[in-house]
């Protein structure tokens, strides 16, 4: 192999590793071109782990078995970047060495033990210093870019964990509305869709600039970001086809902050969707299963405006702009099986409704119930 062949095929590779690298560890931008080679690693790693946890039967297990996909991404990102360098200073270390081993044992050791390899010869030793400096700044940008990735992970997490108790768990939009409206909080309601429009700003801006976020999943198996975003934007679009007069206006800020996000993060991914739905178009919620849900709201005494039958056109007006998304990417991170919330490949458990506590107060002693002594509860 000519001399010169070798080192144009090595400064090829390290353009195109180069480019992953910052675009996915420094500079904050969708990526695309070279840069997705990030997100085939990511695929590749989701691929391995969702085939491991076939295995499992019940959801719970198979996530403790996806628990660690996140980090794994991140390492995986790290070793491949790592290993095609190395590669590319092989390449243009070989016609020098005349020995394929030897040049793979020189770059190792400049990439791995802080430089300390030499060479007698100048050219040799040139590589070798590239070799050591692109392996000690990849290793450095990586450590220095895991806190801006826990801390967005961090933000995401900690309304999602506080929507527990206001949605249940899987989360569940109308359950969102018939919470409130048990405890009488009903008036928060705008700044709840105010704190989630922003909370879905700050997940489109994050999570399209780096998508391996996507794999993390929430420490509480029960909980979910594609759950908690899809149940805020129910309780939303509901609330504004019930009651269109009465409804706040956050509620269709954070709706369209919502679905945008999902848009956002399914552009970052390449995915391909209806950017502008039709009213009317289709849906896999079906009008009875929308009728039976504002029948719980009326069960808890939620005011309505409309009926059942005169809100749908206008809560699926609403749901067409997300709900197509947010079944694919439930089922794309193996969210809890909620209700509304489109199935899962190879789970068993399709809908489980979320559990409410007892609603127990002073004015309605016959709801107490208290186990007798040394009872189980």
């Amino acid at each position: 192999m000519p001399r010169w062949f070798g080192i144009a095929i090595g400064v090829g590779v390290l353009s195109l590793i180069w480019t992953s690298v910052v675009f996915t560890l420094v500079l904050p931008r969708a990526l695309s071109g070279p840069a997705r080679l990030s997100i085939w690693i990511n695929r590749s790693t989701r691929r391995v782990f969702f085939a491991i946890s076939r295995l499992a039967r019940a959801y719970e297990r198979k996530d403790a078995v996806l628990a660690p996909i996140g980090p794994v991404a991140v390492l995986a990102q790290l070793v491949v970047w790592l290993a095609l360098i190395g590669a590319a200073f092989v390449v243009m270390l070989v016609p020098y060495t005349h020995d394929l081993g030897d040049a793979v044992n020189q770059v190792g050791a400049a990439m791995f033990t802080l430089g300390l390899a030499r060479s007698a010869l100048y050219t040799n030793d040139t590589i070798l210093i590239f070799a050591a400096a692109s392996g000690f700044v990849v290793i450095a940008l990586q450590i220095a870019y895991l806190p801006a990735l826990y801390a967005a992970f961090s933000r995401r997490e900690s309304l999602i964990a506080m929507l527990a108790s206001r949605a249940g768990e899987p989360s569940w939009g109308p359950e969102i509305l018939i919470r409130h409206q048990l405890v009488g909080i009903v008036d928060v309601l705008p700044d709840f869709y105010n704190q989630w429009e922003q909370w879905a700003a700050e997940f489109s801006e994050s999570h399209s600039t780096y998508p391996v976020l996507l794999l993390f999943r929430s420490p509480d198996p029960w909980s979910s970001w594609v759950l908690g975003l899809l149940s805020v934007l129910d309780a939303a679009a509901m609330q504004l086809a019930l009651n269109p007069t009465s409804a706040p206006s956050q509620a269709r800020l954070s709706l369209r902050m919502g679905y945008t996000a999902l848009r956002r993060i399914s552009d970052a991914l390449g995915w391909t969707y209806d950017p502008d739905p039709l009213p009317d178009g289709p849906l896999q919620l079906t009008a009875e299963e929308f009728a039976a849900a504002v029948a719980l709201l009326h069960d808890v005494g939620f005011a309505t405006e409309r009926n059942a039958d005169e809100a749908w056109p206008h809560f699926r007006g609403w749901r067409v702009n997300y709900e197509n998304l947010a079944y694919r990417w439930a089922d794309r991170v193996l969210a809890p099986p909620a209700p509304w919330s489109g199935t899962r490949t190879g789970l068993r458990e399709q809908n489980i409704t979320p559990r409410r506590p007892p609603h127990r107060s002073p004015d309605q002693p016959a709801n107490y119930r208290r186990p007798e002594f040394g009872s189980s509860s």
